[in-house]
């Protein structure tokens, strides 16, 4: 491999993964030694690669597969494909490992990668990063000695990985419903189109096509200007939902039968109602930004709520911990036992499907009881120069008249009728906050209001 564009620490390393601007912060040169550092640091014999749809994904990929191979290990590459894809297989096959390149909802010109060990275990900031980042900087590495470098063979085949998604739906209990469904250009579509044929869905198809130039914008669905086209295609159709996804899968949007979005908060209910209906009692993991919503229907259906800070990594080890049956996140991420507690972009769906056909409601029903028992203020994001000394300015200003304190993650605050959490950034200077109420949309206002106010300074 060339040096060319070698930097001396390698700014591409996140608290979760790896992203960065190609070809300064991430290129070939630094893909193969972060693959032979990622190899060596699990003592691996076995790992699968894959790669989403980006231009620059199949070269990074490949030089990443240079490295691991280098470093003596044998290499699945699955080709193309979602990161939950990734997780599967690595779980699935008994790897040692699982590398995808992808960068999601990121600009057009960066690109990333994710890791997991065995089990498909996240691999994060806390656990591992760190000193594959030492090892791909230093390039330090351990030789296989004699040994030949690894074999690569590639396996392209997702019958398993399409098989696996099913069994989380009865699917002669699904209605012939009509579903506008938001690759955004891409890689979701190849799997609804797998899909297709085993669901007695009619899929209205936008943005369909995978294309890494992204001529209708960056997949992410988070963006206002990227909801239009799904919004308008429900009405237009008349569908009875609308699905859009981020670039590599792994997170999920919902739009109701009037192309209304749904807030990702009441999508964690929906799914948690959703399988403590189908199990039984079990434990339902979500993070603390808005949480009384989650908490009232797990506790009306005998389950039991768990707290987890929020990040993947917190969400995963906590639902290990309490063999949590389902977990999810505000931010559209949702985790599932039987999936090895990884994050599906392609079963929260399927399961709000059967759930639209077993109740008879539409979507809108569904959520309206409880965007009216639980408003919110959705994630307001505020730029500020010291987010620590913001956090203990609001901290004191409600302390004595609050009910509970919470620092798992930034502080969360509880009163009678409401209650708010404000968090840092871990990678901009930002303060993030969110507020709820008890069936009280003008209290909510007035308390985001006073809060943003002290917030803006």
């Amino acid at each position: 491999m060339s040096d060319l564009f070698l930097p001396e620490k390698y700014t591409c390393f996140k608290a979760y993964d790896v992203r960065g601007r190609v070809p300064e912060q991430l290129n070939e040169t630094i893909a193969y030694r972060i693959g032979r550092a990622f190899a060596q640091h699990l003592s691996a014999d076995n790992i699968v690669v894959g790669h989403d749809i980006r231009l620059t994904s199949p070269a990074l990929c490949d030089a990443a597969v240079d490295g691991i191979r280098d470093a003596g290990c044998d290499v699945t590459h699955i080709g193309e494909c979602g990161t939950e894809e990734i997780y599967f297989a690595t779980f699935h096959g008994g790897f040692d490992g699982g590398l995808m390149v992808t960068a999601s909802h990121n600009p057009m010109d960066f690109n990333g990668m994710k890791f997991v060990r065995e089990g498909a275990r996240p691999i994060s900031g806390d656990d591992g990063l760190p000193q594959i980042k030492v090892l791909a900087e230093t390039g330090e590495f351990t030789q296989p000695g004699a040994a030949a470098i690894g074999i690569l063979k590639r396996d392209e085949d997702k019958s398993a990985y399409i098989e696996h998604l099913q069994t989380y739906v009865a699917k002669d209990a699904l209605q012939p419903l009509k579903v506008v469904v938001n690759a955004g250009n891409g890689g979701a579509g190849s799997i609804v189109d797998l899909l297709e044929a085993h669901l007695p869905l009619t899929f209205i198809k936008v943005h369909h096509q995978a294309d890494g130039h992204f001529p209708n914008g960056v997949p992410n669905p988070l963006l206002e200007e990227n909801r239009m086209a799904t919004a308008e295609a429900v009405r237009e159709h008349k569908a009875n939902l609308g699905i859009a996804w981020d670039g590599d899968f792994d997170r999920c949007f919902f739009f109701d039968e009037n192309g209304d979005f749904i807030e990702g908060y009441y999508l964690v209910g929906l799914l948690a109602e959703a399988f403590l209906k189908k199990r039984g009692p079990a434990a339902v993991v979500h993070d603390p930004r808005l949480t009384w919503n989650t908490i009232d229907i797990v506790g009306k259906l005998k389950g039991t709520a768990v707290l987890s800070k929020t990040g993947h990594a917190f969400i995963k080890q906590v639902m290990r911990d309490h063999d949590a049956v389902y977990g999810g996140e505000m931010s559209a991420h949702h985790y599932f036992r039987d999936f090895a507690y990884c994050d599906s972009g392609m079963i929260p769906w399927l399961l709000v499907v059967e759930l639209l056909s077993n109740s008879g409601k539409s979507l809108s029903q569904l959520v309206a009881e409880r965007q009216a028992a639980y408003p919110v203020s959705g994630e307001i994001n505020r730029s500020v120069e010291d987010a620590e000394q913001v956090l203990k300015n609001i901290e004191s200003c409600y302390a004595a008249e609050a009910l509970s304190v919470d620092k798992i993650d930034g502080v969360s605050m509880e009163f009678a009728q409401w209650r708010f959490n404000v968090r840092m950034s871990n990678t901009e200077p930002l303060v993030r906050l969110n507020v709820e109420s008890r069936s009280d949309q003008s209290l909510m206002e007035a308390k985001t209001a006073e809060i943003l106010a002290m917030i803006e300074g």
